[in-house]
Order: structure tokens, then sequence, then C-alpha cells
């Protein structure tokens, strides 16, 4: 029983953050077309609601919930509260949750057209997801073998690195 929950658990945290990931770049995209023409940005921006409601509610809501629904289970399968991995896990895992739902708020917003965040901040938003994403598979993958002081040193050397990216590409783009 075991594998087959850690099968569908994987695949639900890929969908998961692919889910979370995209709906970013959808309102960096819905973002951009407000500086289009009338048509054009109504039209786009239109195209983007539905991309982003379909998005949200077919594949991101429903991945995380049983992202979390398969996750839980193993964890009472296999009895694994006790272990300190698994704690650290558990908060990684609810400070995505704070993420998600906060993302949840920012789709709110664009559903309605209250756009108040730049491209660039919204780039800046996905980096974060990309740290929940990168610091949740060390802490699974090296469990008790982590050293939690260099562990700790490479999120934010991995968070430097994102954000000199962003920087480069944005020079990039100008």
């Amino acid at each position: 029983m075991y594998l087959y929950l850690k099968a569908l658990h994987i695949i639900f945290v890929v969908s998961w953050f692919a889910g979370l990931f995209y709906i970013i770049r959808l309102f960096i995209y819905h973002t951009e077309a407000e500086e289009k023409p009338e048509s054009e940005r109504k039209a786009l921006q239109d195209q983007f609601k539905i991309m982003e409601n379909r998005l949200w509610y077919i594949i991101t809501w429903p991945a995380a919930i049983l992202a979390t629904v398969f996750g839980v289970w193993m964890v009472l399968e296999l009895n694994l509260w006790t272990q300190p991995w698994m704690m650290v896990k558990l908060g990684l895992t609810g400070l995505l949750w704070v993420y998600h739902l906060y993302t949840h708020q920012l789709y709110k917003r664009y559903q309605d057209n209250q756009i108040s965040w730049t491209s660039n901040q919204l780039r800046l938003w996905n980096e974060v997801a990309t740290l929940w994403l990168v610091s949740i598979v060390f802490v699974v993958v090296l469990k008790g073998t982590l050293n939690w002081m260099y562990g700790t040193i490479g999120f934010f050397l991995v968070g430097v690195v994102l954000m000199i990216a962003i920087k480069a590409y944005k020079r990039l783009r100008s």
C-alpha cells in the first residue's frame, strides 16, 4: 500500500507545483496585457481569466488537496509523526499552503481585473514556490542526514541565485 500512496502523493505534488508555477505565469501575462490597446487588452484578459479559472479549479486545487490527503495517509500508515525531518517537511508544507492560499487571493483579484502587482513582483513571488520545492525535496531526500546549518545556508544561497537570475533576465528583456 505504501508504494501506491507514495506514487500518488508524488504525482499530485508535481501537479500542484505545476499549477502554482503556471498560475503566476498567467498572472504575469494578464498584468502585461494592461499595456495593450483597449480592444486587445480586453480580449487578452478575458482569455487569461478563462485559463486561470480552469487551471486553478481543475488542476491546482484538486492536486493540492490530493497531495495533502495522500501525504497525510502515508504519514499515518508509516507512523512518521515522530520523525524530526517529517516535522520540518510538514512545517514547510504548511508554509506552502499559506503561499497557495495567498495566491488564491491574487487569483480572485485577477478574476476582477484588480491588478496591483507588477510583472516583476509576480516573477519574484513565483520564485518563493521554487524555494519551497527545493527545501521540501532536500528535507525528504536527505532526511536525518541533512546538516541543518548547511541546509539553511544552501536555502538562502538558492534564493540569492534566483534573485540574481531574475535581475539578469530583466536586463536581457530591456
